[in-house]
């Protein structure tokens, strides 16, 4: 991950490898961490909700791109206390009810130790001036990605493959953050299954399960990163939807009842707006 002069005009834009992202040293909880955030001009956004008891990261294809290679460059880190959060102008409410997002934290669980307190000092510091620009760099991913795609289109998977380490995964909530946190091998396995999303669906939305026990979870999971192709559409949706709700509801009315609300009125607001542009 070494540091770099002089980006490219698109870097921060992209999803590919070399990536562009933030540094920042810092000390949390008595322990050193190494903090990489996205860049400002970093177009991706991500939103973040609670739904059938699996945590979920929501966002749209460039978004599942860009966390695929954040978790696929965050499994060959060697140096302990790395972790990447996702926080401020990179979160959006969510696209049903437009609740406010968590802010998201990626970490190598052999490498790194979280604490409530050392993440809520994280999230603050997250947004001081940055110490450094490093190249995030995924070597090796769009290969084994290839090799994803090309077992999906044959029906053919491996016979056999050594299994998973889950040695201190865990989706969870910590201190008032999204913490999805595995070793190397279940961050790779992870950020190819999120890279492909949308590959194979055709239904304007894909997901995936991001288990931190079973390899081949398919229901039940904690984490789940869900993409829709008109993810910016429906955020804007709900945020107009959750603005006219809340207009015509008592100040004291139940956040229940307004979420209830405001999924059901952002159809309304859609369906106001014309049908989506298809890209």
């Amino acid at each position: 991950m070494p540091g770099h002069k002089g980006p490219r005009p698109s870097t921060a834009a992209g999803a590919g490898d070399g990536l562009k992202l933030h540094r920042r040293p810092l000390r949390a909880d008595g322990r050193d961490y190494s903090v990489i955030t996205l860049r400002p001009g970093t177009r991706a956004r991500f939103s973040t909700n609670r739904c059938h008891d699996t945590s979920h990261i929501l966002s749209d294809l460039h978004g599942a791109r860009l966390l695929g290679r954040l978790l696929w460059g965050l499994s060959f880190q060697r140096l302990p206390g790395t972790v990447v959060v996702v926080d401020g102008p990179h979160l959006d409410p969510n696209p049903f009810d437009a609740e406010p997002a968590d802010p998201i934290v990626l970490a190598p669980a052999h490498l790194t130790t979280l604490t409530p307190q050392a993440i809520r000092r994280l999230r603050r510091r997250a947004a001081e001036p940055s110490h450094g620009t490093v190249r995030w760099h995924t070597w090796g991913l769009d290969a084994e990605v290839a090799r994803a795609r090309e077992c999906q289109e044959l029906r053919r998977w491996p016979a056999w493959e050594p299994p998973v380490e889950v040695r201190g995964a865990a989706v969870e909530r910590i201190g008032g953050a999204l913490v999805f946190r595995a070793p190397p091998s279940r961050l790779r396995l992870w950020a190819v299954d999120v890279v492909t999303l949308g590959e194979w669906s055709s239904r304007g939305m894909d997901y995936v399960y991001l288990d931190p026990v079973s390899q081949w979870a398919s229901c039940g999971s904690d984490g789940e990163v869900q993409v829709f192709r008109d993810y910016h559409r429906k955020v804007s949706a709900a945020r107009i939807a959750r603005r006219e709700v809340l207009a015509g509801l008592p100040p004291a009315a139940h956040p229940e009842d307004v979420n209830r609300l405001v999924w059901r009125h952002g159809e309304t607001v859609r369906a106001r707006r014309g049908p989506a542009v298809r890209v």
